[in-house]
């Protein structure tokens, strides 16, 4: 399976990485990488996490870290990973 980040992910995520960076750059570097293991475990089990509640299809997914949702769509060969937001922000 092939991991693809969309821009919506990505720029959520620098947007966030800036905010944790403030008070401590290495907690944001945490962060990060630790979110980018996560994220690639979904490679042997895409489907391990819950079913979004975003969306009614079960090919999307909801992956939870340190409070934030991770919301992904498993899709043939691909998984990509469409956002991610603290629950109380949306």
């Amino acid at each position: 399976m092939k991991i693809i980040l969309e821009e919506s992910f990505s720029l959520a995520l620098i947007d966030i990485l800036h905010y944790i960076a403030k008070d401590k750059k290495s907690a944001a570097m945490q962060f990060r990488h630790t979110l980018q293991k996560k994220i690639h475990l979904l490679k042997q089990s895409p489907f391990m996490c819950k079913q979004s509640l975003y969306f009614i299809d079960k090919n999307y997914r909801d992956l939870t870290y340190l409070g934030y949702t991770i919301v992904y769509k498993v899709d043939h060969d691909n998984i990509k990973v469409l956002d991610i937001f603290k629950y109380e922000n949306r």
